[in-house]
């Protein structure tokens, strides 16, 4: 059994074509960038913002923005080339086991738990901040030991230092939005559309309004000198210079995470050889450009301090409410908005590693539990159950910034497996048709390794750390289980 055996693109292409419709181009490059905009708008820019400044880059976490989107661009552009060489839909799992064999294939898939479930983690806890914010508003209060980590240290309602039991309401939306998915409910396209719209309106009357109410003392300096800052985990973290930039870069790198659904729709692309770079950059510069307007912004509005301070939490309706005087109704908007869209992104997030690990568990990578579908809603109903528990005690017992890291990383490591996948490939395979080309392959390739990796070294070591006890989780459990299983490989010694 080979450990980079390579699923035979013809037989994925027959799977695709039992009871299947082929995909209709109908996605101009306007189509594609609303995709995108759509897509990366999310828990990461009204969270992760402000512990990027906190921890890392103060004002300057504008500059981190910009270096994130250059690295999501190098990836993006390689990852829409992966995409088009196989005409059928799927995922980076999908395209790796056909181009790169089995075993890269399942640290993609594994990879991508980080990605997916711990992403859908980090986002419920950004949903129970902004859900504690709303209910203030109602005169209703849930114990901050009740919706916080017990490895978090905060001073509770007296004032007193102590430290959470469980964050519930984190609990709470895995769990609803996992029976949602088991019900096999759709989202509405018009209700979908709306929650896109809120959260691009957020940001520009952000922006709009904001702007009036910064104090330049808060961008001064606008680069912190180098200094170290450890947080209330008892977590240190390199602050301001270059390095800060960087840490401040894979923070806010979470925000860009999405990008990738305008590159997974290769096959619904007009033209894909001229819309697909056009939808990926696209979408990435306006996102981009608003995201540093929106940093610079808020930085300039709230302090370095608040954001350590009271301002940790929900930092975009503390940075209202405080500081712009005569609009807290834009404040209440805000948590609305942002509580319906971070619930979207918590059911595309768990969908996408049902998804994924449904495809692992055809493949025999993993147990069949993870394919088996309810008998009435069609629904990989254990698996959804199972990453209830996974989730869910992310979400309950992990802090939001270690999840969001741990997310960051995760993804930012599979970005580099396809980076270096779409240039082997060039050489190894150049016969495979491909609709989208990477232009200077070469160039890009190797940019979006350096680029991410970058981004890695500036998380620091106790997140690299955590990323290799993950890996070697999975491939512990690849030499102990998934080989022995694996379906492509038993069809070969048979």
């Amino acid at each position: 059994m080979g450990l980079f055996t390579k699923k035979p693109i013809s037989q994925l292409i027959a799977h695709s074509s039992e009871g299947a419709n082929d995909l209709k181009r109908t996605l101009g490059a306007g189509n594609l960038i609303a995709l995108g905009i759509g897509a990366i708008i999310g828990a990461g820019l009204f969270v992760r913002t402000a512990a990027a400044a906190a921890n890392n880059a103060g004002p300057s976490v504008t500059i981190g923005f910009i270096v994130a989107a250059v690295g999501c661009a190098f990836a993006g552009l390689c990852y829409a080339e992966f995409a088009s060489m196989i005409p059928v839909a799927g995922s980076a799992y999908t395209y790796s086991y056909a181009t790169m064999g089995e075993l890269i294939a399942w640290i993609i898939g594994w990879d991508l738990v980080l990605e997916y479930a711990v992403g859908a983690a980090t986002v419920g806890i950004a949903w129970s901040e902004y859900l504690n914010k709303l209910l203030e508003r109602v005169h209703l209060h849930i114990p901050l030991r009740w919706c916080h980590s017990p490895f978090e240290n905060f001073k509770d309602e007296t004032g007193v230092m102590t430290h959470g039991v469980m964050n519930l309401p984190a609990l709470f939306i895995i769990f609803m939005i996992t029976l949602l998915l088991i019900k096999g409910i759709k989202e509405s396209a018009v209700v979908n559309g709306i929650i896109v719209i809120s959260k691009v309106a957020i940001v520009i009357l952000f922006i709009i309004f904001g702007w009036h109410f910064m104090n330049p003392a808060n961008h001064t300096p606008y680069i912190p000198a180098v200094s170290t800052y450890t947080d209330p985990q008892g977590v240190a973290h390199a602050y301001g210079g270059i390095w800060g930039i960087l840490g401040a870069a894979g923070t806010v790198f979470f925000a860009f995470i999405g990008f990738d659904a305008v590159s997974t729709a290769a096959q619904e692309a007009k033209n894909p050889s001229k819309d697909m770079p056009i939808g990926i950059l696209g979408s990435l510069v306006v996102c981009t450009i608003l995201y540093i307007l929106f940093a610079h912004v808020l930085t300039g509005v709230a302090s370095v301090n608040d954001f350590r301070t009271q301002g940790r939490e929900a930092s975009v309706a503390y940075a209202i409410r405080t500081y712009m005087t005569g609009y807290g109704w834009l404040a209440d908007f805000v948590i609305v908005a942002i509580l319906f869209g971070f619930s979207s992104v918590i059911l595309v997030m768990l969908m996408g590693q049902s998804r994924v690990f449904y495809s692992m568990s055809k493949d025999g990578l993993v147990p069949k539990t993870f394919s088996n579908l309810h008998p009435k809603f069609k629904t990989p109903h254990h698996s959804n159950w199972i990453f209830l528990v996974l989730v869910g005690g992310f979400a309950a017992f992990v802090p939001g910034d270690i999840v969001g890291d741990m997310t960051s990383i995760g993804t930012l490591f599979a970005f580099i497996l396809v980076c270096i996948g779409v240039w082997i490939l060039r050489v190894k395979s150049p016969e495979i048709k491909r609709e989208f080309r990477v232009p200077g392959v070469h160039f890009v390739s190797i940019a979006g390794v350096v680029v991410c990796s970058a981004m890695i070294a500036g998380l620091g070591w106790t997140n690299w750390a955590r990323l290799i006890v993950w890996l070697i989780i999975g491939l512990v459990i690849y030499f102990t289980y998934s080989r022995k299983h694996s379906k492509l490989n038993n069809e070969k010694n048979e």
